[in-house]
């Protein structure tokens, strides 16, 4: 393990004890922590859930009563920290789409303990909880979910990547003029929020380092992206992104050029789906490991490279194989979010990863290897053949065989359709 990662562990180990602290204290005392951010004072009502670098909190605004999920990313290194923070706001806002949770709002403070900043995120709050909750909750009342139901939320799921697979990008055209952006120049975006419930969402003024800059004069946040010099993302307003990508599906791009820009999440898994207050709408969040698909491994350094970013992002049990060993010549691709899709769905089916079982929980096998190797089995049960094969084509262990996402929707329609 490199100086570098073990580093990056330690302050997360350290970022996670002072959270913990901070949590137990204020249960102990009786009383909400609070959070002040831009003059706003929020109520830490109870921890949601924490990742590796970050925690989830249920939030109210003191002076609204309105509640979020508020996501809180310690970043000790500064601006580079910020950076990398600010690409998981970037990617929410990137990709608009029903199954997708969508941000209301970000904010860059100065840590109170003087180590570098924080950066929050303002979601939105699913009282269900995610899947992997619905999961639990199965296992304990001796349950399992109903296949056409199950279905629906893993077909609702894969529309979700296939925004992100399908995302394109259209420049030059004149319905939709991209603006290149870097640390010396800024562009604003307004955010579409039509259906009114952000006028209850209290926006701060004045942070704009790293991230975004906002005006109390208007009742939405302006986004002001700031980006390593050299990174060619463009961004657009939000109406004109959304009508210039559907301008380019349907073939008709007038002016301009129409770019194919798959993106990867990496890390899908039913604890990232959470379920609508409709209990029947999937919603894909956390997006903190999502990167440009395709990425040519041209050279040791760089395998070894994005195999740490994997250990570092990616939940090893639905992790696809190729980025545990990450070979020199091929080409990483979006088809390692196939592999967690059938790892998802089988955990849906099952109540645990194909790879999470008494061999590698118990017996001190190793995941890993179990991974690699494609080593698992179905359970009895009365899930239809259907399901059982389209869990089986998506854990191929050459993504080559693996189907592409719009082959496992088209295959997850005639599973549906068999079970009508």
């Amino acid at each position: 393990m490199a100086f570098s990662q073990v580093v990056r562990v330690f302050d997360s180990l350290k970022d996670q004890a002072k959270d913990a602290i901070w949590a137990l204290s204020s249960c102990l005392c009786q009383q909400s922590a609070k959070v002040k951010i831009n003059g706003r004072t929020f109520n830490i009502i109870k921890v949601l859930g924490e990742g590796g670098f970050s925690f989830v909190y249920l939030a109210q605004d003191e002076t609204s009563g309105r509640q979020f999920a508020l996501k809180k990313i310690r970043c000790p290194t500064g601006s580079e920290g910020v950076k990398e923070a600010m690409r998981e706001v970037e990617a929410y806002r990137r990709f608009k789409h029903r199954n997708i949770i969508r941000i209301l709002d970000s904010a860059v403070v100065q840590d109170p303990e003087g180590e570098g900043k924080i950066v929050y995120l303002f979601l939105p709050l699913y009282q269900r909880g995610n899947l992997q909750d619905a999961i639990n909750l199965n296992v304990v009342n001796g349950k399992h979910f109903p296949e056409q139901d199950m279905i629906r939320l893993f077909k609702g799921t894969c529309e979700a990547v296939r925004a992100m697979h399908d995302y394109h990008t259209t420049t030059g055209s004149s319905s939709a003029q991209p603006q290149a952006s870097s640390s010396s120049s800024s562009s604003r975006v307004e955010e579409d929020h039509s259906d009114g419930e952000d006028e209850l969402f209290p926006h701060p003024e004045g942070d704009n380092e790293g991230g975004y800059s906002y005006d109390k004069s208007v009742n939405m946040p302006l986004m002001t992206k700031h980006r390593a010099e050299g990174d060619r993302d463009v961004i657009f307003d939000g109406d004109e992104e959304a009508s210039a990508i559907q301008t380019a599906q349907n073939g008709n791009v007038p002016q301009g050029k129409r770019e194919h820009v798959p993106y990867a999440h990496r890390d899908l898994k039913p604890g990232n789906i959470m379920i609508a207050d409709d209990g029947v709408t999937p919603i894909l969040m956390d997006f903190g490991s999502t990167v440009k698909a395709r990425i040519k491994i041209d050279s040791r350094s760089l395998a070894l490279l994005q195999q740490d970013i994997a250990a570092e992002q990616s939940t090893m049990a639905y992790r696809a194989p190729e980025l545990f060993d990450v070979k020199t010549g091929i080409t990483l691709d979006e088809k390692v979010d196939i592999w967690s899709l059938g790892c998802t769905l089988f955990a849906l089916a099952y109540s645990h990863s194909p790879f999470e079982n008494i061999q590698t929980t118990e017996q001190g096998g190793s995941i890993a290897m179990a991974v690699l190797n494609a080593q698992y089995k179905h359970p009895n049960s009365a899930y239809s053949q259907g399901l059982k094969d389209l869990i089986d084509c998506m854990l191929k262990i050459n993504p080559k065989d693996r189907p592409n996402i719009h082959q496992v929707i088209a295959m997850t329609d005639r599973v549906l359709q068999s079970l009508l």
